[in-house]
C-alpha cells in the first residue's frame, strides 16, 4: 500500500534525545505490535498512547530515535496510527528502520520550536515543508533522497522490492 507524501494532522510534541528505550519500554517489547502501540512513549507524556488518533504527527527535536538500534521502534509509533515523525534530526538507525517500514520521517532544523501539542500541521514529504496551520508559521526541511522517496511511496522496503524499482532493476526480473 502506497504511503501519501502531503499529510496534515494534530502535533504531538517531544523533546530532544528520545532513545529507543523511552518509545518502546523493554517490558513491552515481547508483546504483539498492537499491544506496544498502546504503551508507546508513555513514560514522555502518559496521554499520547491513550489519545493519539490515526492521521495524528509526532514533532521531536534532535537525536530522535538515539540509543540502541531497536527496529520495533518505528513500527509500535506506525501502529499508533502516526502518520509521520518532524525532528530536527533522527538518529541514523531510527530514520532507516522508518523508512524501510513506510513510516514518513522528514528533518527539518527549528522544527521544535515551531509547533506545540495540538496544533495542525501539513507536512509535505517530497518537497520538506512544515506548515503550522494553528500559527500559519512555515519552516523548510531536508527532504529524504529519491530513494527513501521511493521507498515510501511504495510502503517500505518489502513492497518496493516486490513491485520493482529503478534502484533495484534486477529484482523485477526475479519474481
Amino acid at each position: 500500500m502506497a504511503t501519501p507524501l502531503i499529510l496534515e494532522g494534530k502535533c504531538w510534541k517531544f523533546g530532544h534525545n528520545i532513545p529507543t528505550d523511552l518509545i518502546t519500554p523493554t517490558h513491552i517489547t515481547l508483546r504483539s505490535i498492537p499491544e506496544m502501540a498502546k504503551h508507546v512513549l508513555e513514560t514522555a507524556n502518559p496521554d499520547f498512547p491513550k489519545e493519539v488518533q490515526p492521521g495524528d504527527l509526532i514533532v521531536a527535536g534532535r537525536n530522535f530515535g538515539c540509543s540502541s538500534g531497536r527496529a520495533i521502534a518505528p513500527k509500535a509509533i506506525k501502529a499508533t496510527g502516526v502518520s509521520v515523525i518532524v525532528a530536527e534530526l533522527f538518529a541514523r538507525t531510527f530514520y532507516r528502520n522508518g523508512h524501510e517500514i513506510g513510516l514518513p520521517l522528514l528533518e527539518a532544523p527549528g522544527v521544535h520550536d515551531l509547533v506545540e501539542t495540538g496544533d495542525r500541521l501539513r507536512v509535505d514529504i517530497v518537497r520538506g515543508t512544515v506548515e503550522n496551520l494553528t500559527s500559519g508559521k512555515r519552516i523548510q526541511g531536508t527532504p529524504p533522497p529519491d530513494f527513501l522517496l521511493e521507498m515510501l511511496e511504495a510502503g517500505g522496503l518489502i513492497p518496493l522490492l516486490k513491485a520493482g524499482s529503478r534502484f533495484f532493476p534486477e529484482a523485477e526480473s526475479q519474481e
